[in-house]
């Protein structure tokens, strides 16, 4: 089967996965509760401010040679807090065209993605529930498992990762329910 053949589905599970986000983040707003307001906001910013990070991930405490953990005067700068993971972003009002032009770029690619799979696993004329199956798999699995190792190695807090994860399913069915429509027949 002609890759080309896919391309309108591709189009389609994106602009459907990017509707769908829409809903999740202004319509229902369930990840409202994702970012909480830190005590004494003013007094971290001005921190933060004084430091002079730059745009990036920090950790705190920042630890170079993991030889720095039988150091006790290392360790106890874990035990006495804070243990955090810090993304400073550039100053000024979020950028949303941007944003959402990366996020609509990232959906093509996932969609473009479980296509590649399913070309090479399915003829013209698969089941429709197979072709569902697997699209879907390979959607889930972009938009989805990554909250899971955020949730271990960045501290995310489960509740958010499983929210995400509810995202991810619903785009998930939404890829694969537009290639189990449109599938080319035999």
């Amino acid at each position: 089967m002609p890759f080309g053949s896919l391309w309108l589905q591709v189009v389609i599970a994106a602009v459907a996965v990017f509707v769908l986000s829409f809903l999740a983040h202004m319509v229902l707003k369930h990840h409202r509760a994702d970012h909480r307001l830190i005590p004494d906001e003013g007094g971290v910013a001005a921190a933060l401010r004084k430091a002079g990070g730059a745009p990036g991930t920090y950790m705190i405490p920042h630890c170079d040679d993991h030889g720095q953990f039988k150091d006790p005067a290392f360790r106890k700068r874990f035990e006495d807090g804070p243990v955090a993971i810090v993304t400073i972003l550039r100053n000024g009002p979020p950028n949303m065209a941007k944003h959402l032009g990366l996020w609509f770029g990232f959906c093509l690619f996932v969609s473009f993605t479980a296509a590649y799979v399913a070309r090479h696993t399915l003829a013209p004329g698969a089941e429709g529930m197979r072709v569902m199956q697997i699209t879907g798999a390979v959607a889930f699995a972009a938009y989805g498992l990554g909250y899971v190792q955020d949730a271990i190695w960045h501290g995310m807090p489960w509740p958010s990762s499983f929210r995400g994860m509810a995202d991810a399913l619903a785009y998930a069915l939404a890829t694969g329910a537009v290639f189990c429509w449109m599938w080319p027949a035999a």
